[in-house]
């Protein structure tokens, strides 16, 4: 049967398991169910235990007699201690970030400790045990050098924290986020969700390399982006462009500290090769991030006509030259189907919008890319024949800088007109909404047409002034008469500027 006091001093055990317990589910809900189920299981035991204390199951003369009582109080002293270690580490250290390892081995060398004292309680000699179980310990570790390894591999990985849950590691060829570090392996989740298992002691031997992170400080991953361009523009251009368009977009995840950067970094039979070095704020969204960056470099080429050099076949069934003939006479009728859409080119003649869609200059625009900047010079229209844009305000007086939306165009549309007609600044920053075509128009392109026919800038300034003077009328719900007023007023000084501009 169970000794009384042998009962008394589990309950009292229990007792403080209980009021740790609760501490620990009140500080780590998360931990709320396993909690639960052990404070069940010792309930049980120590129902057991009860109920051997009044009736005594097995005839005591036995060597087993012994065994139901010895089955509850390690069941008592397993669940004990592992509440015990809880409250250790996920409070009383709970700042100190305990490596998770630590807390296993504890509750491994507490049940020796704990195994050891019973069977000396019970009258084991202990000294024949240690000599027979130093022979059996030393034969089963020469069997098992890798388990064993790749176990104290695993307390050295989070001992000195090396990895971390959550980190980010390359080994061997293999990128992912470590997810588990357990005694015999550690877990990586790759960004393609496979989850690879490393053995402990494979880490510990083979080179590592952290990614995002310098000691305890959490950094940002620099990432390269290959590209080339053909040897039709120099290197010191291709740089110029890509820097410029990247300086002016804002990337999701890019970190804006250090700048992302692009350099010539060799040379190829047919191309100039390239690399854009960005830094990346979530290594888990690296290979998104990645083709974002592209994206926006090729539009940037895009716009500067650089072409990225293929090597291709094509069979024509028919003559290049009357393909390439077809091709461009077929962009052609679209520009001028663009140009008569719209109302700011309506004064045009037939002949004056063919002629005007030759000058036109086809600029793309990937989603975010800044089409124009607020207070930047400019002499150009933009002609939006595909995709959307929106258009922001910098509003002042705020810290930080922010920008207020003003309003988003769909194609067909076109924007800055006031940089073509009158030279003035950019009055909105215009970033590109989705993926978008652009036609550019400039001065020098506009100038032979205006200059031929003066009479119609006046036409123009009255569409760009009615124009303005609508926006204004939705902002300040202006009556009939006052908008009328503005209108005329708005057109006699843009049509001055027009004629200051182009020195008519």
């Amino acid at each position: 049967m169970v000794e009384l006091i042998t009962l008394q001093e589990s309950l009292a055990f229990s007792a403080w398991s209980l009021l740790f317990a609760l501490i620990v589910m009140r500080v780590r809900p998360e931990l709320r169910r396993s909690i639960l189920i052990t404070l069940l299981v010792i309930a049980l035991a120590l129902g057991g235990l009860s109920l051997l204390g009044h009736y005594q199951l097995i005839p005591p003369h036995l060597a087993i007699a012994a065994l139901p009582r010895e089955v509850c109080l390690l069941i008592i002293a397993i669940c004990n201690i592992r509440i015990y270690i809880s409250f250790l580490i996920n409070v009383v250290l709970a700042r100190r970030a305990v490596p998770r390892i630590l807390g296993e081995v504890s509750v491994a060398v507490t049940l020796i400790v704990y195994t050891l004292f019973r069977m000396d309680a019970l009258g084991v000699n202990l000294t024949t045990i240690t000599v027979s179980w130093g022979a059996l310990a030393a034969a089963v570790g020469f069997a098992m050098q890798a388990t064993l390894g790749n176990l104290l591999g695993g307390i050295s990985l989070q001992l000195d924290n090396t990895c971390r849950i959550g980190d980010w590691i390359e080994t061997e060829g293999v990128t992912g986020e470590v997810v588990s570090i357990r005694w015999r392996y550690t877990a990586l989740a790759t960004v393609n969700n496979v989850t690879i298992i490393i053995p402990n002691a494979k880490l510990m031997n083979n080179p590592v390399t952290l990614l995002g992170r310098r000691g305890d400080l959490r950094i940002p991953w620099r990432r390269p982006v290959e590209f080339s361009v053909g040897y039709e523009w120099t290197p010191g251009q291709v740089m110029a462009v890509v820097n410029a368009a990247l300086e002016r977009v804002d990337i999701p995840l890019v970190a804006p500290e250090p700048e992302a950067l692009c350099l010539c970094v060799g040379f190829d039979a047919n191309a100039i090769k390239y690399v854009v070095y960005y830094w990346l704020a979530d290594i888990k969204f690296y290979l998104v991030t990645d083709s974002k960056v592209r994206v926006h470099v090729y539009s940037a080429l895009g716009r500067a006509g650089m072409e990225i050099p293929i090597t291709r076949s094509d069979l024509f069934l028919h003559s290049g030259r009357s393909l390439q003939a077809t091709r461009a006479l077929q962009e052609q009728e679209a520009r001028v189907a663009l140009l008569d859409s719209l109302e700011l080119f309506a004064p045009l003649t037939a002949d004056e919008k063919r002629a005007l869609a030759t000058q036109l200059v086809p600029t793309p625009f990937a989603a975010g890319d800044v089409a124009t900047k607020q207070g930047e010079p400019s002499d150009s229209l933009y002609i939006l024949a595909r995709g959307k844009v929106t258009i922001f305000r910098d509003v002042e007086g705020t810290l930080p800088p922010t920008r207020q939306r003003l309003a988003t165009l769909a194609a067909p549309h076109y924007f800055g007109e006031m940089g073509l007609l009158a030279g003035a600044p950019r009055v909105a920053t215009i970033e590109a909404e989705s993926e978008a075509l652009c036609y550019q128009l400039d001065k020098r392109g506009f100038e032979a047409i205006i200059r031929a026919r003066p009479e119609i800038a006046n036409a123009m300034a009255q569409t760009v002034a009615a124009r303005l003077a609508a926006n204004d009328a939705t902002l300040a719900s202006l009556s009939a008469e006052a908008l009328a007023k503005a209108t005329g007023t708005r057109a006699s000084d843009l049509l001055r500027r027009v004629r200051d501009f182009f020195g008519l």
